[in-house]
């Protein structure tokens, strides 16, 4: 009985190994003596072999694309490199929205030793470099060994529409409305193919709608009359610009005395949209001069609030109580000086501050100068107009002339958008809320506190308090300190609107008069109501006179109102009144 060896593993695979490497040659040996031509089988390759094989007839990898494309970006024409920023927008590459950032900020530069392309940012006398493949530091150089890649009006407004393709897909629906917004300012078959492709995903109502107004406005070039239609019928809502100005040339007159759009029906569906449009702008525009009005009232408002109590109260007619506001500004540009580095918390420091620093020079203004003059308003006048002068001379032999500079921190910075119509800077409405939470307190402060108490029986009758022990002296003194620091506080939040400078009160002393006769004097609420009121009806003047011929008509209106009403919009009532 023969034993079975065992059959061998390697043998195989080694065998067939050393036919595969002599077949080509014996076949080629025998193809020259052969009859016929023959088929021969092609070699058997791994797949890693395959692909390597491949890789130089594929598609370039996209390092590679990149690369070849910034290569050519120094030499480019402007015409050429629109067609580079088309290519680059394309790969989808995320270190492409740094590049045409860089470009569009003119901070793309090529060295000119190699025409490489690096990203750059100041770097003390030098510029510091940055490779745009790998986003890695690469030294820093002089400015006169690189070159600048340049770009013109057109090509900017390439680069803005490729960024907000981009913002497409940020996470935020603020940016992406703000992309769409922009890719609508340059509709092309690329933005119309990136907006289809949004919308299918797009969730936020905001962004979808203005999406939908993109394709429809690229709808308008189709030479489908009935699509054309359709596009202007979804755009009858839109406040876009560019919507309206598309609107608009399609029912002008051309030269040749045709119209921008041939079809009638379509040129009526135009008219009908435009009109739509008209009555929201000017529905939009209203609201925005009531939300100015209120604004500017509410700067007259936090001007007289003071004066109010020094005036309305206690009749003293206080000349330097626009330089009281003065040096609540001042108190606001040296507490920045302090803190450099917390712009936002110096604001809320500044306000305490100027509290003080107004409330305290009131203090010693009454003490030192007005107690000596209570029943004679006219040197009173007189003297506090002098003080007046006295302050603005100290501020500028302080600070000097020059107007200072004050930062507004960044949350007081910038606008709200509501709408393409309607957009609202944040430090109006900051200065509204800001004013009308004053008047509260204040109002707080003379209704439930022991000052307010005693601030209201002296001015309502002061031989009676007198007699029941109120110190009179002191509260006038607390008074008059509580007014001009309520003015100091007003300083702190002109500054956020106004140059800061030794001239800052006089702007506003008129007005604040005005403001604390017509609504009556010694009522806060008069005074409020009364701010809000002429800055409100100044505003809706102005687009029809003017800002200069605005402010006679007020005044002469104002003159009229006090020939009728003598004690304001709320007269006071009770033995104030007669006394």
């Amino acid at each position: 009985m023969l034993m079975r060896l065992p059959r061998p593993r390697l043998l195989r695979p080694a065998v067939l190994s050393l036919l595969a490497s002599l077949a080509p040659a014996a076949m080629a040996a025998a193809a020259p003596t052969a009859a016929t031509p023959t088929t021969t089988a092609a070699p058997v390759t791994s797949p890693t072999a395959a692909a390597a094989a491949a890789a130089p007839a594929s598609t370039p990898a996209p390092d590679q694309q990149l690369s070849q494309l910034l290569q050519q970006l120094p030499q480019a024409t402007y015409t050429d490199k629109q067609a580079l920023i088309v290519q680059l927008t394309e790969l989808h590459d995320s270190r492409v929205r740094a590049l045409l950032s860089a470009l569009l900020a003119g901070n793309l530069y090529a060295r000119s030793s190699d025409n490489q392309v690096f990203i750059t940012h100041a770097d003390g006398e030098h510029l510091a470099l940055t490779d745009p493949l790998t986003g890695a530091p690469a030294g820093s150089v002089s400015a006169d060994e690189l070159t600048r890649i340049g770009a013109n009006n057109q090509l900017r407004k390439d680069l803005r529409v490729a960024l907000a393709q981009f913002d497409l897909s940020s996470p935020d629906p603020g940016v992406r409305r703000d992309a769409v917004r922009e890719m609508l300012r340059a509709v092309n078959a690329q933005t119309v193919v990136a907006l289809r492709a949004r919308l299918a995903l797009e969730r936020d109502k905001g962004v979808r709608a203005e999406i939908r107004d993109g394709l429809a406005l690229a709808d308008l070039d189709s030479s489908d009359a009935n699509i054309r239609l359709a596009a202007v019928k979804t755009l009858a809502g839109s406040l876009n610009t560019d919507v309206y100005n598309r609107l608009t040339s399609m029912v002008e007159q051309t030269s040749d005395g045709g119209y921008g759009e041939s079809d009638a029906r379509v040129r009526a569906a135009a008219q009908a949209s435009i009109r739509a449009i008209n009555r929201w702008r000017i529905f939009y525009a209203g609201i925005q001069t009531l939300i100015f009005g209120l604004s500017q009232g509410s700067v007259l408002v936090l001007a007289a609030i003071g004066l109010a109590i020094t005036f309305g109260v206690m009749g003293v007619i206080n000349m330097a109580h626009g330089e009281l506001m003065m040096l609540g500004a001042y108190t606001t540009y040296v507490v920045q000086l302090l803190m450099p580095q917390h712009i936002g918390a110096s604001i809320v420091i500044a306000i305490p501050a100027a509290f003080l620093v107004s409330g305290l020079a009131g203090i010693a203004i009454e003490r030192g100068i007005v107690r000596h003059l209570y029943g004679r308003p006219l040197e009173t006048l007189l003297a506090t107009f002098g003080l007046s002068l006295v302050l603005q001379q100290a501020v500028r032999d302080i600070f000097s002339a020059n107007n200072r500079p004050v930062q507004s921190p960044e949350w007081i910075s910038g606008e709200l958008n509501i709408n393409e119509a309607l957009s609202i800077t944040y430090n109006r409405l900051y200065i509204i809320v800001f004013t009308f939470v004053l008047f509260l307190l204040l109002l707080q402060v003379l209704k439930r506190t022991r000052l307010g108490l005693e601030v209201r029986a002296v001015s309502q009758n002061r031989a009676m308090a007198k007699a029941m022990g109120i110190r009179t002296e002191w509260v006038d003194a607390l008074t008059f300190g509580l007014g001009s620091g309520i003015a100091g506080v007003a300083g702190v939040a002109l500054s956020q609107l106004t140059n800061v400078g030794p001239n800052l009160g006089q702007s506003y002393i008129v007005d604040s008069f005005m403001v604390v006769v017509f609504g009556g004097v010694g009522n806060l609420w008069g005074t409020e109501l009364g701010g809000n009121a002429l800055g409100i009806v100044n505003k809706l003047l102005e687009p029809y006179s003017g800002a200069v011929l605005a402010k006679i008509f007020v005044l002469v209106f104002l003159i009229l109102f006090i020939q009728r009403r003598p004690r304001g919009l709320f007269p006071q009532k009770g033995r104030a009144a007669e006394g």
